[in-house]
């Protein structure tokens, strides 16, 4: 159900052409796809529409998707959207890059001509609350994956990693990912041994690093600031007396082991040595854990700020579409006085040129004044659902078609 950024352009824009919607966004991430939109009739439930064409666009049957698709309304999908932005509604609490995405769909949308006023000001908003989210509170600090756990604990040892290098043994799915990270936060130099020397260069080549053979760990270890092993084996490949040959010629210089092996590759008393920092996987599971609940704990104070943010956007809204409705209400009255004015004042052959311009200036100034009378309700536009029952009942009282978005 994923859209590359030009099939969410396209998708978007078959949307508006087809009268369901409005105004379009797109967001497709690796866990979701969503279509943000503002149908011209606000009573209208759009969701029959989007399904089918959801469902044509990827050639599926759409019962296919009744068991995936979620539909969120007005407020609900404002919370929603804010939601998703802030990380609250990621796979991996707090993910970063979430924000990034919607971002880039917003952008996407934008450049495409698909948005309108609602659209813009919500996307706008929400990437606001992101990063409000992000700045004042920590859902989104502390580290999620095994892999940037481990990053983060060279870094508290190291400091920055830019003049560093690390030495990965084995070629493990977890270990690639940990030299990833530690290439992003910009670290120098990379060594990989593996037991399988095509293994070992295919790695490296995928890391800009080197390769280098597995013949000797206790010359291997004198190298490195960061040691990163998994290697299937049921005992441990480094032992407590090699680390200590290297230790004594490296002169003691800090050295950082992550053991991500199952059995363990290292011993575990190596982790006693002087200047010799020992995590194993389950100590970064525990890491990750820990740091799990301490963004859950944090969720009630992102909740707040979506909620202040969400109300802050339905007043806007209702104020929109009051101006709106002002707007149309100039101008249907505006065509009925002029209507009126043709119809009566050509009866009215005995009028003077004088006469029919003060008739003319009479009446403009009395469609000024019962537009005036709705000036007071602005008191209000601070109570979203006041505004939009005094919307709906004006339109009924004047018969006034619904707003185009």
């Amino acid at each position: 159900m994923s859209f590359s950024p030009e099939q969410a352009r396209r998708a978007a824009a078959e949307l508006r052409q087809g009268s369901v919607l409005g105004e379009a966004v797109i967001v497709s991430t690796c866990n979701r796809s969503e279509i943000y939109g503002v149908t011209s009739d606000l009573d209208m439930d759009a969701s029959p529409a989007l399904e089918s064409y959801l469902a044509e666009f990827h050639s599926l049957v759409p019962a296919e998707l009744a068991e995936s698709v979620y539909r969120v309304r007005g407020r609900a999908a404002v919370r929603h959207l804010f939601r998703v932005a802030s990380g609250l509604d990621s796979m991996l609490l707090g993910e970063a890059e979430i924000l990034g995405q919607v971002r880039e769909a917003y952008l996407n949308a934008l450049e495409a001509g698909t948005t309108g006023h609602v659209l813009n000001r919500l996307f706008q908003s929400a990437l606001e609350v992101g990063k409000k989210v992000r700045s004042q509170t920590e859902i989104g600090t502390r580290p999620m994956s095994v892999a940037f756990a481990g990053v983060k604990l060279a870094e508290r040892i190291f400091g920055r990693l830019q003049s560093h290098t690390a030495l990965i043994v084995g070629a493990g799915a977890v270990s690639e990912q940990v030299v990833e990270h530690m290439q992003r936060r910009g670290i120098s130099r990379i060594l990989v041994a593996n037991r399988s020397v095509e293994h070992a260069q295919a790695l490296a080549k995928h890391v800009n690093g080197e390769a280098v053979p597995l013949d000797s760990l206790a010359e291997l270890l004198v190298t490195p600031n960061i040691v990163i092993t998994s290697v299937s084996s049921t005992t441990p490949i480094i032992t407590r007396a090699v680390v200590e040959g290297a230790m004594a010629r490296r002169h003691n210089r800090e050295l950082f082991v992550i053991d991500l092996g199952v059995p363990r590759n290292v011993e575990s008393h190596v982790g006693d040595l002087y200047n010799v920092y020992l995590y194993t996987i389950e100590d970064l599971t525990r890491i990750v854990e820990e740091n799990r609940r301490a963004r859950e704990r944090e969720i009630p104070r992102a909740e707040a700020i979506i909620a202040e943010r969400v109300e802050r956007f339905e007043e806007w809204h209702a104020g929109a579409r009051a101006l709106e409705l002002l707007q149309l209400l100039r101008e249907k009255l505006e065509h009925d006085r002029e209507e009126f004015l043709r119809k009566h004042l050509g009866t009215l052959e005995h009028l003077t040129a004088e006469d029919r311009k003060r008739a003319e200036r009479l009446s403009r100034e009395l469609l000024e004044h019962v537009l005036s009378l709705n000036e007071p309700a602005s008191r209000h536009s601070h109570e979203s659902s006041w505004a939009e029952q005094q919307i709906a009942a004006a339109r009924a009282l004047v018969g006034l078609a619904r707003e185009k978005p």
